[in-house]
C-alpha cells in the first residue's frame, strides 16, 4: 500500500475546523478534497498528541494562527459565492437587465515589461537594442459599465475613489450609461462592495434615483462579466 499524501495547510485547516464541528469523515475529505485515509491520519496524530520532527518554524503562534484562518476563510468565502450563484437561476432575459460595473487600475507605461528584441554579441549597447524604463509607472484608475446591449462611457478619475467621487460618478456616468444602453427601460444596477459602494450616502442617492443595486458576495471578481471585458 502507497504513502499517504500529505495534508496542505488549506486541507488541514478544513479538516480541523470540520473535525470539532463533530462532521464524519467521508464529509470532511469531500469537503477538503482529499482521501478519507488522510484525514484520519492528520485526526488521530493530533489525537496521539505526535508532532513530526524537522526544522523548527520561523513563525510565532499568534502568525500561525493568522495563516491558518486564511484558508478557512477563502473556502467560506468560495461557498458564499457558489450559494450566491445557485441562487440566482436567472433567464437570458433577466440578466439582460443588469447593468454591470467595476473600477481597474491600468499602467500607463509598464515598467521593465516590453518586447524582446534580437541582437549579435557587440550589440548590448546600441541604441536601437535599447528601450528606456520607468521604475514607478504612472496609473490610472478607469470606472465603467456594460450590459448586454453594449457598453457605457469610460470615467478616468485622478482621485482616491470616496463615497463623494463615486456618487459623483453614478450621477454623471452610471445614470448616462442607463439611459443609452436601456432607454425607458427598468434595470438592475451592479456593483461590488468597495468601501465607497456600500456607503449610507450612495445607497441615499440610488434611492433616489429609483436605482435598484444587484446583491452581490464580498471578494467575488470571477462573478463579473466585465473582468473579461
Amino acid at each position: 500500500m502507497g504513502k499517504t499524501a500529505d495534508l496542505t495547510v488549506v486541507q488541514k485547516t478544513i479538516t480541523d475546523t470540520f473535525h470539532k464541528e463533530g462532521k464524519p469523515q467521508t464529509f470532511i475529505a469531500k469537503e477538503a478534497g482529499c482521501s478519507q485515509s488522510a484525514v484520519s491520519k492528520h485526526v488521530n496524530r493530533k489525537l496521539s498528541g505526535r508532532k513530526k520532527c524537522g526544522r523548527k518554524r520561523c513563525t510565532t503562534n499568534r502568525e500561525n494562527r493568522s495563516l491558518e484562518r486564511l484558508p478557512l476563510l477563502n473556502h467560506r468565502q468560495r461557498q458564499r459565492r457558489l450559494t450566491w450563484a445557485k441562487k440566482k437561476k436567472w433567464t437570458v432575459v433577466q440578466w439582460s437587465k443588469v447593468l454591470f460595473s467595476d473600477e481597474s487600475m491600468c499602467c500607463i507605461s509598464f515598467g521593465n515589461q516590453g518586447p524582446r528584441v534580437w541582437r549579435k554579441g557587440r550589440e548590448a549597447h546600441s541604441s536601437s537594442c535599447l528601450k528606456s524604463s520607468v521604475k514607478f509607472p504612472q496609473s490610472v484608475m478607469i470606472w465603467g459599465a456594460m450590459s448586454s446591449a453594449g457598453v457605457g462611457p469610460l470615467c478616468f478619475l485622478k482621485t482616491k475613489v470616496t463615497a463623494p467621487v463615486y456618487q459623483e460618478i453614478l450621477e454623471h456616468f452610471m445614470l448616462p450609461s442607463a439611459d443609452q444602453l436601456f432607454k425607458d427601460a427598468d434595470f438592475i444596477f451592479q456593483q461590488d462592495l468597495a468601501p465607497a459602494h456600500p456607503d449610507k450616502s450612495t445607497k441615499s442617492r440610488l434611492n433616489d434615483h429609483g436605482v435598484g443595486v444587484l446583491d452581490w458576495p464580498a471578494n467575488s471578481p470571477d462573478l463579473n462579466p466585465i473582468e473579461n471585458l
